[in-house]
Formats: C-alpha cells, sequence, structure tokens
C-alpha cells in the first residue's frame, strides 16, 4: 500500500492514462501494463485514470473494473500517486463507485460533475458534497466546461474548498488563468492544477497553480518543464514550453483529435501495440501524421 496522501501532495505532473486496445478494438491489457510501467519511470508525479483522454465514455462496466484494479495493482509500491475519475451521472452510483476506488487502494480520485440533462446548480452542488463526503483520499473535482457545457463560477468552486480540506481543483476551462486567479482570491488554501494539455502550464503555476494533468504520451517533456520550474529556470522552461505549444494548440483543436494523436504517439514510441481509438473518433490526415514524425523527432522521443 502506498502512502497516505494529502490533499496539498496532489501536484506536479499528473497524466491521464490512455486506453489502449487491440487493432479490433479490445481492451489491451498487455499493452495498460507497459504504458503504466513506462509513466512509473519517466518522472511523473502521479497517474490518473478514467479521464477524458482515457475515453471512459467508450469502455463498459466490467472493463472499467477490471483496470481500475489493474491499475492499482500495477503501480502498488510506486513512488507515485494513482488516481481514478468518477464519471457517474448518478450521484448514488457516484458514491458508490468512490468508496469502491478507496477502497481498491486509489490514493485519490477525480471527480467529474454531472452535466447530463442540465442538472441545477444545487444538484450539482449536492452531488460534489456527497462524493467528498463518502471518502477521506483526497478528491479532484474538475471544471471541464468545453467538455461538459456545464459552468461553474470561482464562488461555487470556493465553498466546496472551504467545506472539504482534501477537495483539489482541476481547472481546464480556456483560458484557466483569470479563472483561477478568481477562485484562488477566494480560496487561497486551495491546490490547483491544470489539465487541457497544459497549454496554460506555466501562467497556471505562476497563477498560484501546483501541477498540470496532460496526456501520457510525451509525458516526458511536462516533468522538464515543470523541473526548469521547480529550479527557477524560468526561461528554459518558457523555451521548452513554447516549443511543444504549436503541436498541442493543433491537436487541442479537438478533444478526439489529441485523444487519437496522443495515441498514435504512444504507437510510434512502441509503447503500446496499436492506436485504435474506439469509434467515434477522429481519422488523421498524411499531414497529421508527418507532424508526428515531425513531433518526435523535434523532442528526441
Amino acid at each position: 500500500m502506498n502512502v497516505r496522501y494529502q490533499a496539498g501532495q496532489i501536484a506536479g505532473v499528473n497524466p491521464i492514462a490512455a486506453m489502449p486496445f487491440t487493432a479490433q478494438g479490445e481492451v489491451d491489457e498487455q499493452s495498460f501494463a507497459a504504458l503504466l510501467g513506462h509513466l512509473a519511470g519517466v518522472g511523473v508525479q502521479g497517474i490518473t485514470l478514467f479521464g477524458i483522454a482515457s475515453e471512459f465514455p467508450k469502455l463498459d462496466d466490467r472493463e472499467r473494473e477490471r483496470l481500475a484494479q489493474m491499475f492499482v495493482g500495477e503501480l502498488a509500491g510506486s513512488p507515485l500517486y494513482r488516481a481514478i475519475s468518477v464519471t457517474d451521472h448518478s450521484t448514488e452510483v457516484a458514491v458508490k463507485r468512490a468508496r469502491y476506488y478507496a477502497g481498491l487502494g486509489a490514493d485519490a480520485l477525480m471527480l467529474l460533475p454531472p452535466f447530463f440533462l442540465q442538472p441545477s446548480p444545487q444538484a450539482i452542488q449536492a452531488h460534489i458534497f456527497a462524493v467528498l463526503e463518502a471518502v477521506d483520499i483526497p478528491v479532484m473535482v474538475q471544471y471541464a466546461p468545453g467538455e461538459t457545457g456545464l459552468p461553474i463560477t470561482p464562488e461555487q468552486l470556493a465553498a466546496v474548498a472551504a467545506r472539504y480540506p482534501h477537495a483539489v481543483f482541476k481547472i481546464e476551462c480556456n483560458p484557466p488563468v483569470d479563472y483561477t486567479r478568481a477562485f484562488l482570491a477566494q480560496a487561497p488554501q486551495a491546490s490547483v492544477l491544470n489539465g487541457y494539455a497544459g497549454l496554460y502550464m506555466l501562467q497556471m503555476l505562476a497563477a498560484g497553480g501546483k501541477g498540470v494533468m496532460p496526456g501520457c504520451s510525451f509525458s516526458e517533456i511536462y516533468v522538464r518543464i515543470y523541473r526548469h520550474w521547480q529550479a527557477g529556470e524560468l526561461e528554459q522552461a518558457q523555451a521548452l514550453h513554447q516549443a511543444l505549444l504549436p503541436y498541442i494548440q493543433r491537436w487541442m483543436s479537438h478533444c478526439e483529435y489529441i485523444i487519437q494523436a496522443e495515441k498514435t504517439i504512444l504507437r510510434r514510441r512502441g509503447i503500446i501495440a496499436s492506436d485504435y481509438c474506439r469509434h467515434p473518433g477522429w481519422q488523421l490526415t498524411p499531414e497529421d501524421e508527418a507532424l508526428i514524425d515531425q513531433f518526435i523527432d523535434h523532442f528526441h522521443l
């Protein structure tokens, strides 16, 4: 069993695990284990399963249960924190799943608030509170309005932070910096991580963020940027981030686009066997394939 984490320790580079499938679209457990082993060795601080980049809506219940067990088991004894996302739209089911993952040995949870059929702000708040009250491990409350269509005000998030010291906040509105500043002005004790492929990684760290939650196919680059930041080497951090930006800005123009691009990078690097994404997905063009080759060469991956 890993050490018990506090909310303030959920920091650094915390990639979302991709979900490897065979060329026939079945879960590839061998590639999944290889991916986790790769990530455990590149210097990240944590890994999260069942984020949007894990293609979580395209998994069935039995697959999710098996993958959660594998995830916790494969990373047992590693120095990384292991977070699993709770994505259910039913409060009752989300509470059960949160307790199950905590009992399985997850070090933290991520919580995607419900958005199907546009629940009221009061219902969303009750959902978040119920999950936070169900467990005592850190819970990363996810704010992804571009993907969910759900606005949550900084004041609403601050109310969560004030009430639950084990809450952490993953903020990935676009852009996130002003929102984060407004939130931290009201909840200065809160821990914030940024998703959105790390497009705003350095601005978010400067605004008081604690880390980044990108995809997982080139985590080494984010680790290098983060280490430069930690060492006060801001020019080096900025230069590396600027070199990364043209690629991730293009791929983040659509969520399915970057999921497919990252899968293809993982396959080209020999980390997973197939870059199959379950349908509906995104079809890469020959130009996209050439850009991925250029990217791998550019960053010596």
